[in-house]
């Protein structure tokens, strides 16, 4: 178990907030340690468009829970009546991710009634916001993650497995049951990298001369992430027919071994080659794909169609998949180079500085 920046946020989060309440004087102070659980965010752009919602819908949540008390009473099942009232209002402002803290807001302010009711709510709506406020506070006063350097190191790391699990494949070595768990769990990684990507995106430049390269950087961080979804993919159909590569002859065998392990020297040589440890006149002719074989090998494999040989339809499949896996890491390729000849400086600041 790691103890995360978010984590930490959390607790501190919750101790400003009940620490304000009880300054205060705010009765029930453990409110606003509640609406601190849930105004925590990963990134300062996504906590301020979180504290602008919250305040949206603890305003709907408090305002149909007075008028619900006014109107008619504070009896369960007008309570529920509110609750679904305004899940339905939250819902139509598409502020759907308020509907926890504002069904909170509006149940402790439909428990009171009286001559003191309007205070009473006013005073619990209050407590709530403190609470939404620490977080915000918390968020600012928090570094957040590099997430430029986490999603390098997670491409990096999910990149190197599967490499490395392609090239036993390739090579007659891999044990099929514990390939076909691997798999699943780089799925699991892929979708987190999936949502650091977007942690990322969502951070904003506070200079506007860093605002192009972080453009530049996000394209290819999102070919890299795309050209690693392509090694996977070849990886599952490796896995997926591996009866059909076993049985394949031994020439053939050994040039589809070749051929992969050209494109994932490629592979690396380009992540190396984004932070800056590598020239950037590699040649990339010497790492692709000999084409000139593999259209050869190709067209056997379509002879060995028409001969009703329906095994090698599969091989088919993983030929294709090698072919757009090399035109994923072309691309990448150009990408990269085109991002270090204009900013060459901010990528080796914000890449190196946390190896």
């Amino acid at each position: 178990m790691k103890l995360g920046a978010r984590i930490m946020k959390t607790g501190i989060a919750i101790v400003l907030a009940l620490f304000v309440a009880e300054a205060l004087e705010l009765p029930s102070p453990v409110f606003a340690g509640i609406a601190a659980v849930f105004a925590v965010q990963p990134t300062i752009y996504r906590s301020y468009l979180t504290i602008i919602e919250q305040i949206q819908g603890n305003l709907i949540g408090a305002i149909i829970a007075v008028s619900f008390v006014i109107l008619f009473s504070n009896h369960i099942v007008i309570i529920g009546l509110a609750a679904i009232v305004t899940i339905l209002i939250i819902l139509k402002l598409q502020l759907g991710n308020t509907i926890g803290l504002a069904l909170v807001t509006l149940i402790i302010i439909m428990e009171g009634s009286g001559d003191s009711f309007i205070t009473f709510s006013f005073i619990r709506l209050s407590t709530i916001m403190v609470g939404v406020f620490s977080s915000f506070v918390i968020n600012l006063l928090f570094i957040p993650p590099k997430y430029e350097t986490k999603v390098y190191s997670q491409i990096d790391s999910i990149t190197e497995e599967i490499l490395k699990w392609t090239r036993l494949t390739t090579r007659h070595a891999s044990e099929h049951s514990l390939l076909k768990k691997d798999i699943e769990k780089i799925k699991e990684k892929l979708i987190k990298l999936d949502s650091l990507y977007l942690n990322y995106k969502e951070e904003r430049n506070y200079f506007k001369s860093n605002e192009v390269a972080k453009n530049r950087k996000l394209v290819v961080f999102r070919q890299m992430i795309a050209t690693t979804r392509r090694s996977f993919d070849t990886l599952k159909r490796l896995h997926r027919f591996e009866n059909e590569v076993n049985q394949l002859p031994e020439e053939m065998a050994l040039f589809l071994q070749e051929q992969l392990d050209r494109l994932h020297n490629y592979h690396e040589q380009l992540l190396l080659k984004f932070i800056g440890k590598m020239r950037h006149d590699i040649n990339s002719e010497a790492v692709c794909l000999d084409h000139s074989s593999f259209t050869n090998v190709l067209s056997k494999e379509l002879a060995a169609l028409q001969s009703q040989q329906v095994h090698h339809f599969h091989i088919l499949h993983i030929l294709t998949s090698i072919m757009e896996y090399e035109e994923h890491l072309i691309h990448l390729d150009k990408l990269i180079t085109s991002f270090q000849s204009f900013h060459t400086e901010v990528n080796e600041l914000d890449i190196k500085e946390d190896e």
